[in-house]
């Protein structure tokens, strides 16, 4: 069956609300021209006027926790409690900087690399531990996870542990730079070489200890075998990134940033086509949360499963600094998934992931559409475990019930400052769900 998308003047499934809305969609698509953007913005603020539209300066934040991280730049040997956390780099692959992240902390750090436990912190809590964080570098050949030497070995050793872990880490220059931020992966503060580093008694995660030493077990399974015995998905990344799991000869360090999209993508996955199997919900749902200032509404269609992830991102934030309209992207996929990586990025996965555990809990499918309002608010990416545990949070909630769609997208447009007239003309699934002719209307 092909699919085409009609004008909005054949609109099937409809009322007069939703008629007349998108009859004057041009015109509300105008509401959202919010800011002009100016060169030389930073110069004209400096931190004070909030010219850019962000609700703080991100720059001065930085600043402030740059100035607290000074203090872990005086020393070439940095001695604490890592949560335990590693950091695998991208630049120059397929030789990269592997090595820990170690904060000058003798105390129980764990909270500092749990992602699944931050839900609800402030962007100034989350940053203040994070840029605590000194990385440690050392250069490795991605495929030499057998063959690198004691620093590698230690690094790996870290990846496994449960718990934090006293360490050692000796560089062979004070620490430098500031605070790495990035929408995949969680921040951190300066970095170095290594020159030794040393991991004090550590006791690995029991499933996954298992799984480092099944070198007959394929990596995919072993991601899966460990979430399905219930560790958190974090633990299972960091485990991943190390060249832990798959055939012995077959494996890789994986750069964290890969790695966090690889772990969410296999097991939602797996997850979609278990829930594809189950009937279908027979009414329309809203799930909502807001956090960070990102306001997100999860619409859940009756259907067939499919998917799509929309992202509105307001002038000033972080991927539309120089904007002067909202830009809103979007990714999708029918019932048969997708064959080429969202260009929306991790977001995409973490949030089917969230999604995909409630449906498989209920053992119900739908058409799922994720709706995400960056507001201003958001003035720093701290990576993509806030989309995940954001959606997660709105899967606990009660949903809005509804009896048709109309019904239900204008409850969305009350809950965004962007119409939703403008979210239609981006999104595929809607168009498809309100433009497209089903059979049972050839019967009625």
């Amino acid at each position: 069956m092909s699919f085409s998308v009609k004008s909005s003047q054949n609109v099937r499934p409809t009322d007069d609300w939703l008629k007349d809305l998108l009859k004057h969609q041009s015109e509300s698509d105008s509401q959202i021209i919010t800011r002009v953007s100016q060169d030389s913005l930073c110069v004209m603020c400096k931190g004070a006027r909030n010219l850019c539209g962000k609700t703080r300066c991100p720059i001065m934040v930085k600043m402030h926790y740059f100035n607290k991280s000074i203090p872990l730049m005086t020393n070439q040997d940095i001695a604490g409690m890592s949560p335990p956390s590693v950091f695998i780099g991208r630049v120059g692959y397929p030789n990269v900087y592997a090595g820990p992240l170690v904060p000058p902390v003798n105390e129980d750090t764990s909270i500092y690399d749990l992602p699944e436990q931050w839900f609800g912190k402030s962007i100034d809590e989350i940053v203040g531990f994070r840029s605590m964080l000194v990385r440690g570098k050392h250069r490795v050949n991605v495929t030499n996870v057998l063959s690198a030497g004691k620093i590698l070995e230690a690094t790996r050793e870290l990846a496994l542990v449960d718990h934090s872990v006293d360490m050692e880490l000796n560089l062979t220059k004070k620490p430098m730079g500031s605070l790495f931020l990035d929408d995949d992966v969680q921040p951190f503060g300066p970095s170095a070489p290594i020159r030794d580093m040393r991991v004090g008694n550590a006791r690995y995660e029991q499933h996954i200890e298992k799984a480092y030493y099944d070198t007959d077990l394929k990596s995919t399974n072993a991601v899966l075998e460990l979430y399905n015995h219930g560790v958190i998905v974090t633990k299972i990344q960091k485990a991943f990134s190390v060249g832990a799991f798959g055939i012995e000869k077959r494996r890789r360090l994986v750069p964290t940033r890969w790695s966090i999209t690889a772990v969410d993508d296999i097991i939602s996955k797996n997850l979609r086509e278990q829930v594809k199997t189950f009937p279908e919900i027979n009414e329309y749902r809203v799930y909502e949360s807001i956090y960070l200032d990102n306001v997100f509404e999860i619409l859940m269609i009756p259907g067939q499963y499919s998917y799509e992830s929309m992202e509105a991102w307001y002038p000033g934030t972080v991927w539309n600094p120089a904007g002067k309209n909202v830009a809103i992207f979007s990714d999708w996929e029918g019932n048969n998934g997708r064959t080429t990586y969202a260009s929306i990025g991790g977001c995409y996965y973490s949030a089917r992931l969230a999604t995909c555990e409630l449906l498989l809990k209920e053992q119900r499918q739908a058409t799922v559409i994720v709706l995400r309002e960056a507001r201003p608010g958001y003035i720093m990416p701290i990576g993509v475990w806030q989309v995940r545990e954001n959606v997660r949070n709105a899967m606990k909630q009660k949903p809005f019930h509804f009896k048709t769609l109309p019904e239900a997208l204008q409850h969305i447009n009350t809950r965004f400052e962007i119409p939703i007239g403008r979210w239609i003309r981006q999104s595929e699934l809607l168009k498809r769900a309100l433009y497209q002719k089903k059979m049972s209307d050839f019967f009625t």
